[in-house]
């Protein structure tokens, strides 16, 4: 049953400050990403922006340094697609604990032909899940460092009418790039779930919890030259559909809740209230499919193998 009694206390415009705190946000650069980053700096925390692109970057920093003074926002070249680049990446960062990682980068959802990363894994299925699996992985000794830490992983509407095909991960045999965005978003979020299952059983503070924005449009999104500008026109035009979805301002909230709010709790689910579409952030009654622990176990067998990395059994 979704766990709502402290929901009106949440403001999301009056955010706990986080002074101290250190939060890693991958495809910080833009996007919902970048939105989670700049509301999150705005509480003090520490910011990493894990982006493959420095000049993206850079422009998001700047950005968030223009709307909160002394932010502190650093960038870390990171590339979810090069699994062999990743414990560099972590190497790098010159941080002794870690409070949360915020897993929010992401292929976007177009129509792209079936390609590959130089592992020779389907990009999307490798972004957005094996790239993640592998990261927390690395992460594990700066999150352990930190009591209650967490992992948020952000979740998508798409993966609640999929299902994954056990047989076929990385849709080798039959691609269709909607379904295939699709399963790797289901992916992530199982991931998840078996996360915060084996956390629980190791008897860690660590958290894994599910983000889930909503429906975000970039019509509806605040402008944040140079990362992001919208026209007057482009926002007259779509206000009405504001009654059913949102800007990816406010798509951030769920994820900034589930690192922030103390009464969060691992292997929950959160999303906005109205129709899990739009609005503050609630905790929501898990979709059936995501319970799947057989699934989620051969997932993780799976990504293990794939990855070779076990982001429950240490480094």
């Amino acid at each position: 049953m979704p766990s709502d009694s402290r929901t009106p206390q949440w403001d999301v415009h009056r955010l706990p400050r986080a002074e101290g705190k250190n939060v890693l946000v991958t495809g910080g650069n833009a996007g919902i990403g970048y939105f989670v980053a700049e509301q999150l700096a705005g509480t003090g925390a520490t910011v990493v922006l894990g982006s493959r692109a420095e000049t993206k970057a850079k422009a998001a920093i700047a950005s968030i340094s223009s709307r909160v003074p002394g932010a502190k926002v650093q960038h870390l070249p990171l590339d979810l697609a090069d699994l062999s680049s990743l414990k560099a990446s972590v190497d790098a960062l010159e941080l002794d604990h870690l409070d949360a990682v915020v897993h929010n980068a992401g292929v976007a959802l177009d129509d792209p032909p079936r390609r590959e990363t130089e592992d020779g894994h389907e990009l999307m299925f490798a972004t957005n899940h094996l790239g993640h699996f592998a990261l927390t992985h690395w992460l594990a000794p700066l999150l352990t460092a930190t009591p209650g830490s967490r992992i948020v992983t952000t979740g998508s509407f798409a993966a609640k009418s999929e299902r994954l095909d056990l047989d076929d991960l990385q849709s080798t045999h039959d691609y269709r790039p909607k379904r295939a965005y699709a399963r790797s978003k289901l992916a992530q979020m199982l991931f998840a779930f078996e996360l915060d299952r084996r956390l629980r059983a190791a008897r860690s503070t660590t958290l894994s919890v599910v983000a889930h924005p909503g429906g975000a449009l970039d019509s509806l999104t605040p402008s944040r030259p140079p990362v992001h500008t919208r026209t007057t026109g482009e926002r007259v035009r779509h206000l009405r559909l504001g009654l059913l979805v949102q800007g990816k301002d406010a798509a951030a909230w769920p994820a900034v809740r589930a690192v922030l709010d103390p009464d969060v709790r691992g292997g929950q689910l959160w999303s906005p209230r109205v129709l899990g579409l739009r609005g503050t952030p609630r905790a929501e009654r898990i979709w059936p499919h995501l319970a799947d622990t057989a699934s989620a176990a051969h997932l993780w067998a799976a990504s293990c193998d794939l990855t070779g990395t076990d982001p429950a059994g240490g480094r």
